[in-house]
């Protein structure tokens, strides 16, 4: 195993903790010299903050830990390509590398739909390695859906027969 897929693997593990609680399952783990400064997975439903994803909850506990904005030595593991404000949070920490499992067609914005993680405009760019562990943080996320979507269907057939 590499030293990127045992960090994801961590991720993953944060991301289940989140579909425990109802959540969408992402989860994220923020490294500084091989030591994991923060974890943390998505809180959005539950806090009903729309800021709660993953790698910000990440960033930010990393930032009170180490006292500092800047992580600039620092990757951030995470299970889904980043959105456009967590790309955001990350530009401005400054992370050296991002490292993720699934695409995310229909928001992601380190490389999918565009890469603002390395936008030459911006004042700091940072690595990107995508599809680590790439079936797994997709089935997981693919299941969660399914089952969300089942759940949805079932409670309509539950009311329509009531």
């Amino acid at each position: 195993m590499t030293k990127d897929e045992y960090y994801m693997t961590l991720a993953i593990e944060e991301a289940k903790k989140a579909e425990k609680i109802g959540e969408v399952p992402i989860g994220a783990v923020l490294v500084v010299d091989d030591v994991v400064v923060a974890k943390a997975h998505n809180l959005r439903e539950t806090e009903q903050r729309s800021i709660a994803h993953a790698e910000i909850l990440a960033i930010d506990e990393a930032c009170r830990k180490l006292r500092t904005w800047r992580l600039e030595n620092s990757t951030l593991y995470v299970t889904l390509e980043p959105c456009p404000m967590c790309a955001g949070a990350i530009v401005m920490s400054r992370i050296e590398r991002v490292v993720f499992g699934a695409f995310d067609p229909k928001a992601g914005c380190a490389g999918t739909l565009m890469n603002l993680l390395n936008e030459p405009r911006f004042n700091h760019q940072t690595e990107v390695i995508s599809g680590v562990k790439q079936e797994q943080c997709s089935e997981m996320l693919t299941c969660f859906f399914q089952k969300l979507r089942e759940e949805k269907k079932r409670l309509k057939m539950k009311n329509k027969n009531n």
